[in-house]
């Protein structure tokens, strides 16, 4: 898709399937992605790593939310771009500059779509 090729992701996700699914379309757009489990293996990554355009986070999951992920991976990178997914309807999306909500579950080019309006 136009606007992700060459891009860096780290999709960040409790459930595997999930993780790698979104990780795999991702890939077939054109992106470079780095998967993590919680939000304490995907700050090491960050602080790892070279730069990345886009997380992309589960809300729900153990240790502590997307909401405070993305906070403490902007506190490393300010100018990360955060795709948020839930599949909880009682999610009230935060707003934050940078940042968009997906609800779970969504189709292959949603997500491509939200991503690059994201990045691109």
């Amino acid at each position: 898709m136009a606007g992700l090729s060459g891009k860096r992701v780290l999709v960040v996700d409790d459930e595997a399937f999930i993780r790698y699914t979104v990780a795999d379309e991702l890939e077939h757009a054109g992106c470079s992605v780095v998967e993590a489990a919680d939000g304490a293996e995907a700050l090491g990554v960050l602080a790892a790593s070279d730069a990345f355009d886009l997380l992309v986070t589960d809300i729900r999951m153990p240790g502590f939310d997307g909401w405070t992920l993305a906070e403490r991976a902007r506190e490393l990178r300010p100018e990360l771009h955060v795709l948020y997914v839930s599949g909880f309807s009682g999610v009230d999306p935060r707003p934050v500059s940078g940042g968009e909500f997906l609800p779970k579950p969504f189709l292959p080019a949603q997500l491509c779509a939200a991503a690059a309006k994201l990045v691109g």
